[in-house]
């Protein structure tokens, strides 16, 4: 008699307990929902002016402008890695190489095709390009130039720094000489002539 007592109360502990639902359903609106208590009849508010999103806070004016004090920066901000290089590579492949080419000479499938306008898509490896810094290549990347928008919707800030580590990398590609291999270059380079050499022979 006792434990069934002992049962009648746990049961009636339980099921006053289970009538406080208020914790999980309490009024709410979901996003874009009309409200009553806003006069502009929105449950959504509007952002608070100089509100940034969680980690899109720029304090680092270098890496989001490419430029310092007044001129663009000669030196890519973030550690230039294989890895780095080659997402610049595929970001390159995806939004650059439609006008500029898979080598960066400007005649890309858009170009080749007649988007000219007044003049012709850039091509990296004039002496004017190989020569500018690389902040020049990031603000294009965001903000556009000429005939070209800006990307900055689409592409990231870091992601931007990776596709101008590419460019200078495909400039490079196309301009280098010996001189600016390492030794193991050298040694790779002056073993390829001599076998082509003997093939030759």
């Amino acid at each position: 008699m006792k434990s069934l007592k002992i049962g009648l109360l746990g049961l009636v502990a339980m099921s006053v307990a289970g009538c406080h639902t208020d914790m999980w359903r309490q009024p709410k609106h979901e996003p874009l929902d009309a409200s009553e208590f806003f006069a502009d009849g929105q449950a959504s508010r509007p952002l608070l002016p100089g509100t940034i999103a969680r980690d899109h806070l720029r304090e680092d004016g270098a890496f989001f402008t490419g430029a310092e004090n007044g001129k663009w920066l000669d030196k890519i901000p973030v550690e230039v890695t294989k890895d780095l290089v080659k997402r610049g590579q595929e970001r390159y492949d995806i939004y650059c190489s439609p006008c500029h080419g898979r080598t960066g000479d400007g005649k890309g499938m858009i170009a080749l095709r007649g988007f000219q306008l007044k003049r012709p898509v850039g091509n990296y490896h004039t002496d004017r390009l190989r020569k500018m810094p690389v902040g020049h290549f990031y603000d294009v990347i965001t903000n556009g130039y000429g005939a070209m928008y800006s990307y900055a919707s689409r592409v990231e800030p870091q992601d931007r720094w990776a596709i101008v580590a590419y460019i200078k990398a495909l400039q490079l590609s196309q301009n280098a000489t010996v001189e600016d291999a390492d030794a193991e270059g050298k040694a790779k380079l002056a073993m390829t002539n001599t076998e082509e050499k003997v093939a030759v022979k």
